[in-house]
């Protein structure tokens, strides 16, 4: 079950942005707390989740998102399943399956339920077995706030590699700031380590359609960071290249294949061929847990469909609304939509994936696979 509560957001970020998500154990039970990231700009209101069901709802309606996000909230799904005295494997499953295209998701969630499956066949007591899931949870939490911080550091130097110039004029597409991350992000932390660095002249940031990731939320990022940045419309990237002022595309990911295949937010792959044409690096930058070395290439990333009125319809908080969706229509009723959530760029179309781990350059599954197995000798001493 969810509730929602417009609170004031005493845990907030150094941005002044409120934390995305957390654990609470008020006395009726423990939840987990989410900033409901659909009614973004216009208010910042928590999501209270006191089941995994809520939390699998939470994720399909994108009030928590972005991969290394989802990951962390199928962990604490997992916890509070156990924690609860829930079925643990039934929970797992769900928040496994909510979302099929982000890796970090089912990462999180098989990192939490082994931990419970260990402790449950050491010990037999389902009150350590739960405590464990919620330990590996934490656990991870912390990972990905450290390994963001590590993500900026080798982004930023990268920037600097490729454009010694400086004033770095970067495009970014969705949003990948403190909103999908257990600390400032993937790519946003690169323009904000750039930005702090005085390093950053512009951030263009592409208005993501069709639900305004970029609009709502990296522009929300970018004022409350008082960085210099441009919203513009998804289609007028091409003409921004053309006049030459983008030096760099930053962009995330949802899942890396083994072959260096990366799917990202619907609408990468046409800045990826834009910046390839006009000799701009086009960079992504993710945690090592987003490459999937069991997803081979880029043909064998299922890539989720969502519901067509997200095209049909627009969608605004504190706005009245008529259609399917909850929406305003702007189509005529019955249209058909396309929808996917993501496209794939081929490997040869990206310049360098930067990790916490260090950047892949130029990128293949062999350096893919190097970093990955250097990532495990990392975690395991």
């Amino acid at each position: 079950m969810a509730d929602r509560d417009a609170r004031s957001g005493e845990d907030r970020l150094p941005t002044g942005i409120p934390a995305v998500l957390r654990w609470e154990e008020p006395p009726e039970g423990p939840v987990v707390v989410l900033l409901d990231q659909t009614r973004l700009p216009a208010e910042e209101v928590e999501l209270v989740c006191t089941d995994a069901a809520a939390l699998v709802e939470a994720i399909r309606s994108l009030a928590v998102r972005g991969a290394p996000l989802l990951g962390i909230a199928g962990a604490y799904g997992v916890a509070l399943a156990a924690v609860r005295g829930f079925e643990v494997a039934e929970a797992a499953a769900a928040l496994e399956g909510a979302r099929p295209t982000a890796v970090n998701l089912a990462v999180g969630v098989r990192r939490a339920r082994a931990a419970h499956q260990e402790a449950l066949a050491k010990t037999g007591d389902t009150r350590r077995a739960a405590d464990a899931a919620l330990a590996a949870a934490r656990a991870l939490h912390q990972e990905d706030a450290e390994a963001s911080a590590r993500m900026a550091g080798h982004g930023l130097r990268l920037l600097d590699e490729l454009l010694p110039a400086g004033g770095h004029r970067v495009l970014t597409h969705c949003n990948t700031g403190s909103l999908v991350s257990g600390g400032e992000g993937t790519a946003f932390a690169v323009a904000l380590a750039a930005h702090r660095a005085g390093r950053l002249r512009r951030l263009w940031v592409d208005e993501t359609r069709p639900l305004l990731q970029g609009a709502r939320l990296t522009a929300y990022e970018a004022a409350r960071s008082d960085m210099a940045y441009t919203l513009l419309t998804d289609n007028a990237a091409g003409s921004l290249f053309a006049a030459g002022e983008v030096d760099a595309v930053l962009v995330g990911a949802d899942r890396i294949a083994a072959d260096g295949s990366v799917a990202n937010k619907v609408g990468s792959y046409p800045l990826a061929v834009l910046a390839r044409y006009h000799h701009v690096p086009f960079i992504v930058v993710a945690p090592v847990t987003t490459v999937d070395p069991d997803t081979p290439d880029g043909a064998s990333i299922e890539v989720e469909q969502r519901p067509g009125y997200e095209v049909t319809e627009v969608t605004a908080p504190q706005v009245p609304v008529a259609g399917a969706g909850a929406g305003i229509p702007v189509a005529p009723l019955g249209t058909q939509a396309y929808n996917p959530a993501f496209d794939v760029t081929p490997p040869e179309l990206v310049t360098a994936i930067v990790t916490e781990e260090g950047a892949v350059s130029p990128v293949t599954g062999e350096a893919l696979a190097e970093l990955c197995a250097r990532s495990r000798q990392v975690t395991i001493s």
